[in-house]
């Protein structure tokens, strides 16, 4: 199993189609064998789905997350955890455990429209 998670400075990142960076973690027998942190080379949105794939990853960890790049990493056939922040190992850790708090709905709601203002609910973290 491969878990991408959002990442920054140790810290889940909070706008999956923003990130400049993911850690990516090799799992065997339920426990990391291997991690590593790979810039994403100015992907972004929905063309991150494919760049995940092509790593071979099936779980992602992350924040906040578009409709479009939803739909694109369930084509992959990448399961998303959302909706998460913190600490990035311990996220996984959490996972592995089946203790991680996600939100299944989240979404980013200035990708319906409400693009850079008052009113979306990326929690003040889309542009970081």
């Amino acid at each position: 199993m491969k878990i991408a998670v959002t990442y920054e400075n140790g810290q889940v990142f909070q706008h999956f189609g923003h990130t400049s960076e993911f850690k990516i973690y090799d799992v065997e027998d339920n426990k990391v064998v291997s991690s590593a942190v790979v810039s994403t080379d100015g992907f972004g949105h929905e063309s991150l789905a494919q760049f995940l794939a092509n790593k071979s990853v099936d779980t992602l960890i992350c924040g906040g997350i578009g409709g479009g790049a939803k739909n694109a990493l369930a084509a992959a056939g990448i399961k998303i955890y959302g909706g998460t922040s913190g600490n990035a190992d311990e996220k996984v850790d959490n996972f592995l455990n089946k203790k991680l708090v996600f939100n299944p709905n989240v979404k980013c709601t200035h990708h319906d429209g409400e693009h850079h203002g008052e009113g979306h609910s990326c929690n003040g973290h889309c542009h970081e």
